[in-house]
């Protein structure tokens, strides 16, 4: 554990010098966060050590909202400033599995300005229905819907749910909040299949123009021994985004070549993030 804090200490101290006075959004696969392990409290010591780099995360494969308040007393201690967290009202998922969506932010940068609401699908197209909810980082308002798509069996469960995210998309930024006609959409998530699958086609070509800030080939899960999937996604509308978004993206990569011990204790993922401008710059 001291070399993953010590590596994330770096980064954070380079994040602070380069990037400034902007804000930044997270997706992190916590990797069944809450359930019975050995190093219960080394994951949450890790995990609000890398969550500190960052102003608003949405996490996925929450299992028990107990360790979502945990993680956030845990980044309180750690930063010496204020975080919350809203987490989904129930757990969605199978008979046999399920999980919550959360987010946890720092609330000297971002307001929570509306509660979450699941997709509400006509039909059982997801396993996970996807949750979204509306927050504001300086002038910066936004709705950051958070998925978890199925792995399935088989690839092409995965690709059924990534042919729905059209309409996903449309629902948040049509029908959950309606009096915000712009109403800026952002989807972050683990989707276990690649952005340029041909499945994300139909979502990336929408009148909006809708890009993964996340470079295709950019690897994003932990395997035994090395990253191994391209899996992790942030999806923005390019237009919409104009003078918001700075350009600046990436992953957090904190194994520091553990690999093994790394999947063991924390996560199998690494998180994703792009950077926003809190006053929109308006020479773009």
């Amino acid at each position: 554990m001291k070399k993953i804090s010590k590596l994330l200490g770096i980064f954070l101290i380079t994040t602070v010098l380069i990037f400034g006075e902007t804000a930044n959004i997270a997706s992190f696969n916590t990797l069944h966060l809450g359930w019975k392990s050995n190093y219960r409290q080394e994951k949450i010591e890790g995990l609000a050590s890398i969550i500190s780099s960052f102003d608003l995360v949405g996490i996925q494969e929450v299992m028990k909202k107990d360790e979502v308040k945990k993680l956030t007393n845990e980044l309180k201690a750690q930063t010496g400033v204020e975080w919350r967290y809203h987490i989904s009202p129930y757990a969605v998922g199978s008979k046999k599995y399920r999980e919550y969506f959360a987010y946890i932010y720092r609330i000297d940068i971002v307001k929570l300005l509306k509660k979450g609401k699941f997709y509400p699908e006509k039909e059982k197209s997801f396993m996970r229905e996807p949750y979204g909810a509306k927050f504001q980082m300086g002038d910066f308002k936004f709705t950051y819907v958070l998925v978890h798509s199925i792995f399935g069996k088989k690839k092409t469960e995965r690709q059924l749910e990534a042919m729905q995210m059209i309409d996903v998309y449309d629902w948040f930024k049509d029908g959950y909040d309606k009096n915000d006609k712009e109403n800026i959409v952002i989807i972050g998530g683990d989707f276990n299949i690649p952005s340029y699958d041909d499945a994300f086609s139909g979502f990336l070509k929408h009148k909006d123009m809708i890009v993964d800030a996340i470079p295709s080939n950019q690897k994003t899960t932990i395997g035994k021994s090395g990253l191994v999937s391209s899996y992790d996604h942030i999806f923005y509308p390019y237009e919409l985004m104009q003078g918001w978004y700075t350009g600046r993206n990436g992953v957090v990569d904190f194994t520091d070549n553990n690999y093994r011990e790394i999947r063991k204790i924390i996560s199998d993922h690494l998180p994703v993030f792009i950077e926003v401008n809190t006053v929109r710059d308006e020479k773009e």
